[in-house]
């Protein structure tokens, strides 16, 4: 069993010290929804992106989170839509961010050459941050809470268990390139959080288990176990390309609000889909 050395003891302290707060705050707002859902999930999107976009960009910090805002309205806009995702002046809240983007690169100074790979970064974070979050909000407005809450167990039940499993057993390089750190024995034990996680939270939410037998509560499981480490796969190759560690610094022990949220952006899709699936049955 791998012993903790003294600063990995130390950032685990802030990990799970955040985990405390931010967990069941996050919880609070979306059983609360309405506006404190929309600002949540709006705030989160354009944190999230001006994270991406400072380290591709090569824009300011007050640059970034503007343009980070534009993009996270269309997000804003369709919660306030009844839960449809992207009808009516969302299109073209969407539209009057792009031309804004544009604006902006048109006026601004710096070598004509580095516009494109600029604007690429900006583009990817409004998909990555903007589109994928979104699934969160349609979570919420069209199945309920409940689903919510169970994307965000079995996302960090699996981050958790993930880690320690892989602190205590790791042994065998899971995808080295991309992320050192990560092992089969860390993947395994993520598993078996995921899918813990799914089947505790069917059992203590009522309104869960009436819609959600065993058997399916496994499956958004073992999707879980797969896409959590996916989505955090996926943001450890955009921090390599970008030469960082972390994705910000805004969460003790956990970097930026990106690095929080990764596997999220890739297992609420997948919940919403079986959430659609079992529902227009």
């Amino acid at each position: 069993m791998g012993a903790l050395d003294p600063k990995n003891r130390q950032n685990l302290r802030l990990r799970v010290a955040s985990a405390v707060v931010l967990f069941p705050l996050a919880v609070w707002i979306t059983i609360l929804g309405g506006l404190p859902f929309a600002l949540l999930a709006a705030g989160a999107g354009a944190v999230a992106s001006s994270e991406l976009i400072l380290m591709f960009a090569g824009l300011g910090l007050a640059e970034a989170f503007g343009i980070a805002v534009g993009g996270a309205i269309p997000l804003a806009a369709a919660f306030g839509q009844g839960g449809e995702l992207m009808p009516g002046w969302t299109w073209l809240a969407l539209a009057g961010a792009t031309v804004a983007l544009f604006t902006l690169y048109l006026f601004r100074r710096g070598p004509l050459e580095e516009i494109p790979r600029s604007l690429a970064a900006v583009s990817l974070s409004w998909l990555y941050c903007g589109v994928l979050l979104a699934s969160v909000v349609a979570l919420r407005l069209r199945f309920g809470v409940e689903w919510v809450i169970l994307a965000f167990v079995v996302t960090w039940g699996n981050d958790t268990f993930a880690y320690f499993a892989g602190h205590a057993f790791g042994k065998h390089k899971m995808y080295e390139r991309i992320s050192p750190k990560k092992t089969w024995e860390g993947f395994a034990g993520g598993a078996v959080g995921s899918i813990a996680g799914a089947l505790v939270t069917r059992a203590l939410l009522p309104a869960l288990g009436a819609e959600l037998s065993v058997g399916h509560a496994v499956l958004i499981g073992v999707g879980g176990a797969v896409l959590g480490p996916l989505g955090d796969l996926a943001e450890s190759m955009v921090k390599r390309a970008a030469g960082v560690k972390d994705s910000g610094k805004i969460i003790p022990g956990h970097g930026g609000l990106l690095d929080r949220i990764d596997a999220l952006l890739f297992v609420s899709p997948w919940v919403y889909a079986v959430a659609h699936v079992l529902q227009a049955r």
